[in-house]
C-alpha cells in the first residue's frame, strides 16, 4: 500500500457525497474557492436518495410553529423547479378529510389549542385545516404553484380510489424531485466548475498541522491512502456527522446528533391520476401515497429513532405493516405484504434538540464552526432537502468568515445541468427529442429527458437506429446510456445506475443486473471525474 503526499494545499476539504456536501462543493466552487469533496461510497447512497422525494414546505412543521423553516422551503420550492425542471415537477396534494382528524400529540399547536379550545378535545376541523393552508398559501410568495382549494370527491377521479366515507378533501400544492438525481447534478456542476469528487474513499483521519487540516483517505477498492491539506474542513457525513466529531476528529463539542430512520414501501399503482394523497392516522402522525415510476405507487414514510448509523437501515416488517394498515384506513382497495413490490429506508441525521420523540424532533439544519484547535472546521447537521440550496449559502456565510473577500451567493435562478428550459416546457423537449431520435419509443423519450434533461441529447449522441445505442440491459437501458453515466456522473457499478443515477432496478431482473455489472467491469476506462 502506497501513501500519496498532498499535491497542493486546498480552500475546502468536504466529507460527504449527499445533498448537503454536493450542495455546499457546488456553491463554493462556483465563489472561486479551491474544493475537494470525499465520499466513502456512491453519490446519495445513504438518506439523498433515501428520501419521500418532495419538495414541501412541510405542512405538519406549522404545528410545531416553524415558521422560519416552513417559509424558507416555500420560497425555495419555485426558485429549484426554474432550476431543475427535467428532475422536479409541481404536484397536487389531496387532504381527504374527516370528522375524527387530530393534531398530533404534544405538538406546541395541540398544546395550546388544549387551552384555549379544551372542548374540541385535539381534534382538527376543517375550518382550522383550510386556515392552515392559507397560511400554507401565503408564507412562500407562490407565482408557479396554484394555491389550496376545497374538492368535493364524489363522482371524481381523486375520490374513486377511495372508501365512501371520505366525501371532503382539502387540495393544495408542493411540488416532486428526484432526490438520487439532484445530487448528482449538484456533483456534476461542482465539477465543472473546477471542485475534485472523489467516491468510495474512506475518511482515516483528520489532525492540525500547521494552521491547516491534513487529511488521510483510503480509496476502497485498493487499498491507496491519500494524504490532503486544507485550510477549513466541512462534515456533511450526514447520519456519520458524530461519528467524524468524536471519532475522526476526536471533538468534544458538546453537539449531539438524534438519528431518525424514515421508511418507505412501494406497490403497484393504486390510482389512474397524477395527484398525491396527504392522509392522517388516528395517532396524529401523517403519511403520503404518491404516484411513482409512471407504474407504481410510493407510501411512506415512517419516523423511528436509529442507534447506529453503521446499521444500515431497512423497513421493517412493523414498519411494513404499519404503513399498509395507515392506507388501508383510506383507500378501498386493501393492500396486503403481497403488494409490497420493494421497500427502502433511509437515516436522517437531526440536530437533537431534546425532543420526546423521533416525530417531534426539528428538520431543521443547525451549523456550527468549532475553531478551538486551530484550522476551523464546519459541522452540518440536520436539513431538508428542499432547504438544501439555502443550506449551502448559510454555509458558505460561515466559510466567508475564514476566507475574506468571497463572492455573494450565486446558485438562485442558476440551472443544474440539463435544466436549461422553461418549467413548462418538458412535453415541448420531449417531441424535439422524438424528432431528433425518431427511433426512441416514447416512453423511453420521456425518460430520458426526465432524467437528463437538455442532456438528452448528448446521451443519444449520433445514434440513429436503437442498434447504435448498444446493448439492451433491460427496461431501456443501453450500453450508450451507461458509459455517459460513467464518463459524466460518476456511475462506477450497476447498482449506481439502477438505483441512484435512476430507478430502473424498479423494471430489471438480477440477471439483467448482473450482465450490467459484467459490461461495467469489462470496460477498460477508468471512471474519471465529471467532464462538461
Amino acid at each position: 500500500m502506497t501513501t500519496q503526499q498532498p499535491d497542493k494545499t486546498l480552500d475546502l476539504i468536504i466529507i460527504g457525497g449527499g445533498i448537503n456536501g454536493c450542495g455546499i462543493a457546488r456553491d463554493a466552487a462556483g465563489r472561486g474557492l479551491s474544493v475537494r469533496l470525499v465520499e466513502m461510497n456512491d453519490l446519495a447512497s445513504a438518506t439523498s436518495s433515501a428520501s419521500t422525494k418532495l419538495f414541501h414546505g412541510g405542512l405538519r412543521y406549522l404545528e410545531y410553529f416553524e415558521f422560519r423553516l416552513v417559509r424558507e422551503a416555500l420560497l425555495e420550492r419555485e426558485v429549484l423547479l426554474k432550476a431543475m425542471p427535467h428532475i422536479s415537477w409541481p404536484m397536487r396534494f389531496v387532504l381527504p378529510y374527516h370528522k375524527d382528524m387530530r393534531f398530533e400529540a404534544e405538538t406546541p399547536a395541540s398544546r395550546l389549542l388544549s387551552r384555549i379550545m379544551p372542548w374540541m378535545k385535539g381534534r382538527r376541523p376543517g375550518w382550522m385545516i383550510r386556515l392552515g393552508l392559507f397560511l400554507y398559501d401565503s408564507l412562500g410568495g407562490r407565482q408557479i404553484l396554484p394555491g389550496a382549494t376545497t374538492l368535493d370527491l364524489r363522482g371524481t377521479a381523486e375520490g374513486a380510489p377511495l372508501q365512501d366515507r371520505f366525501e371532503t378533501a382539502f387540495e393544495y400544492s408542493d411540488c416532486w424531485v428526484e432526490d438520487s438525481r439532484l445530487v448528482v447534478l449538484n456533483a456534476r456542476d461542482a465539477a465543472a466548475r473546477g471542485a475534485d469528487i472523489m467516491l468510495g474513499t474512506r475518511l482515516v483521519r483528520a489532525e492540525q498541522a500547521d494552521g491547516l487540516w491534513r487529511v488521510t483517505t483510503e480509496d476502497r477498492e485498493t487499498g491507496e491512502t491519500r494524504t490532503h491539506q486544507a485550510r477549513m474542513l466541512i462534515n456533511a457525513a450526514g447520519p456519520w456527522v458524530g461519528d467524524i466529531i468524536t471519532g475522526k476528529l476526536r471533538s468534544n463539542m458538546p453537539d449531539r446528533v438524534r438519528l431518525v430512520r424514515g421508511s418507505h414501501i412501494v406497490t403497484p399503482r393504486l390510482y389512474d391520476h397524477d395527484k398525491c394523497y396527504f392522509f392522517q392516522g388516528e395517532d396524529g402522525r401523517i403519511i403520503f401515497a404518491i404516484p411513482y415510476e409512471t407504474d407504481f405507487t410510493l407510501i411512506g414514510t415512517t419516523d423511528a429513532d436509529h442507534d447506529d448509523p453503521s446499521v444500515a437501515p431497512v423497513c421493517t416488517p412493523a414498519e411494513q405493516t404499519y404503513l399498509l394498515d395507515f392506507a388501508n384506513r383510506y383507500f378501498k382497495r386493501q393492500l396486503t405484504d403481497a403488494d409490497v413490490v420493494w421497500t427502502y429506508s433511509g437515516v436522517r441525521q437531526l440536530h437533537d434538540d431534546g425532543a420526546k420523540s423521533a416525530t417531534a424532533a426539528t428538520r431543521d439544519y443547525t451549523l456550527k464552526v468549532d475553531a478551538t484547535a486551530g484550522a476551523p472546521v464546519l459541522h452540518v447537521f440536520g436539513g431538508k432537502i428542499t432547504t438544501y440550496r439555502r443550506l449551502a449559502e448559510s454555509a458558505m456565510d460561515k466559510v466567508g468568515t475564514v476566507f475574506d473577500g468571497l463572492p455573494g451567493p450565486w446558485t438562485a435562478g442558476v440551472a443544474l445541468p440539463g435544466g436549461d428550459f422553461p418549467v413548462d416546457g418538458f412535453d415541448a423537449l420531449v417531441a424535439r427529442l422524438q424528432q431528433a431520435a425518431p427511433f426512441l419509443a416514447p416512453r423511453q423519450a420521456r425518460r430520458l429527458v426526465r432524467a437528463y434533461g437538455t442532456d438528452a441529447f448528448d446521451v443519444v449522441g449520433d445514434a440513429t437506429s436503437l442498434a447504435d445505442m448498444g446493448q439492451d440491459f433491460g427496461a431501456g437501458l443501453t450500453a450508450r446510456e451507461v458509459a455517459w453515466l460513467m464518463r459524466h456522473e460518476f456511475a462506477r457499478r450497476a447498482d449506481d445506475i439502477v438505483w441512484r443515477r435512476s430507478k430502473l432496478g424498479l423494471r430489471m431482473g438480477p440477471d439483467q443486473i448482473a450482465a450490467l455489472q459484467d459490461w461495467i467491469r469489462a470496460q477498460d476506462t477508468a471512471m474519471p471525474a465529471a467532464a462538461e
